[in-house]
């Protein structure tokens, strides 16, 4: 059975499944993969769309996943598209579309390369495809319950690749072997108002959050490890609601969030932050609150056999040597790698949650090609 993952991209598109919405993309690849043989569930979780498939026997000694979401950010104002947001219209070689970088093509192409294997497929092997609608939203009920539901039912996979556009320019030039961690600090400031003209009447939640802010951004919190950059803080708000210029608010907020690399962990920069805050506390009579928000953890896929055989087949289907990278922010990766090994390797990023974003039909293609080649390396 051959599928070509250029013309499924553009049938995926044509499926408006904004997160949360289904938008029957997964009915789509669930009629496929059945056709194909592949035995198919869905693995919904408080009205989140998941699709889990499976080619081989539950329990096969070896198991090779793909993972990936049709769920797509909101078009914007579709009267800003050259061609309609859901057409997934082919012109010149090019597909347009929401979802047609992030990632309607890449699912499109790991799709299409395990149908077109099934047949070479061994007896003792077992291909696994994790497809979730809430990537792009809030993340708690798409792959996490897709592994708990595998979890519960002895489903496995040995590895996986998630589909995502991991190269910043060409195809070939990148494969993400892990992600830094991400954790947003919500902070209260509960000081005394008064007036500006008499300050030792008054207790400023200003001048206590920014110290704890400046303190924060400027000192670094470590100088990068092996595989990953310096941890990054970054400022996104201040708030305090204040209309006059002679009040000293009694209350103020801020956000910060921190991108962590692996000499790092949730807990540990959460007792940090919360540490400076008690002393600046302590020290100004400004009470801070501190509430941390983890969207993940820093992970490393280590290089080793799994991810030498990916830039291996990389190499040899490109002509290019791909950078082992952790850059970037955050994908379901940090959800599968507490399941199995994991690496990101997918299409060119640059059109990815833009208006008119487009992806070239022949890269998909070769995507696919590269898939279908990693499987055939992988079971042999």
């Amino acid at each position: 059975m051959h599928i070509d993952p250029a013309e499924l991209t553009a049938r995926l598109i044509r499926c408006p499944s904004v997160t949360p919405e289904e938008g029957g993309a997964l009915v789509l690849l669930a009629e496929l993969l059945g056709a194909a043989g592949f035995e198919c569930h869905r693995a919904d979780r408080h009205g989140t769309p998941n699709l889990f498939a499976r080619l081989g026997p539950r329990g096969a000694a070896r198991s090779f996943g793909f993972n990936g979401h049709t769920d797509i950010v909101p078009p914007g104002d579709a009267a800003s598209w050259t061609h309609p947001p859901f057409s997934g219209v082919e012109v010149d070689g090019i597909i347009w579309g929401r979802g047609a970088t992030d990632m309607k093509s890449g699912v499109a192409a790991f799709v299409a390369a395990a149908i077109g294997y099934a047949p070479r497929l061994p007896a003792d092997g077992a291909i696994v495809l994790t497809i979730t609608g809430d990537e792009e939203g809030p993340s708690r009920d798409g792959t996490r319950a897709i592994l708990d539901w595998m979890a519960e039912r002895d489903e496995r996979m040995d590895v996986c690749i998630v589909g995502e556009p991991s190269n910043p320019t060409t195809l070939g030039e990148m494969i993400k072997i892990g992600r830094r961690g991400s954790i947003t600090f919500d902070i209260q400031a509960q000081g005394v108002q008064g007036h500006v003209a008499y300050p030792h009447l008054v207790r400023n939640p200003l001048h206590a959050l920014i110290r704890l802010l400046d303190g924060l951004a400027h000192q670094p919190l470590d100088g990068g490890t092996a595989h990953f950059d310096p941890s990054g803080v970054q400022v996104t708000t201040i708030d305090c609601g204040n209309p006059s210029s002679n009040v000293v608010p009694e209350r103020a907020s801020a956000r910060l969030n921190i991108r962590f690399n692996d000499s790092h962990d949730s807990a540990g920069l959460t007792r940090e932050v919360t540490a400076r805050a008690a002393r600046i506390s302590d020290e100004t009579g400004v009470l801070l609150t501190v509430t941390p928000h983890v969207s993940g953890e820093a992970f490393l896929t280590r290089p080793g056999p799994f991810v030498d055989l990916v830039s291996r087949v990389v190499q040899q289907e490109t002509g290019i040597q791909p950078v082992l990278s952790t850059s970037g922010g955050t994908s379901d990766a940090r959800f599968v790698k507490d399941h199995c090994p994991v690496v990101e390797f997918g299409l060119v990023g640059r059109f990815m949650h833009q208006v008119d974003e487009r992806v070239p039909a022949a890269e998909v293609r070769n995507l696919a090609r590269i898939y279908g080649r990693i499987l055939e390396s992988w079971f042999a």
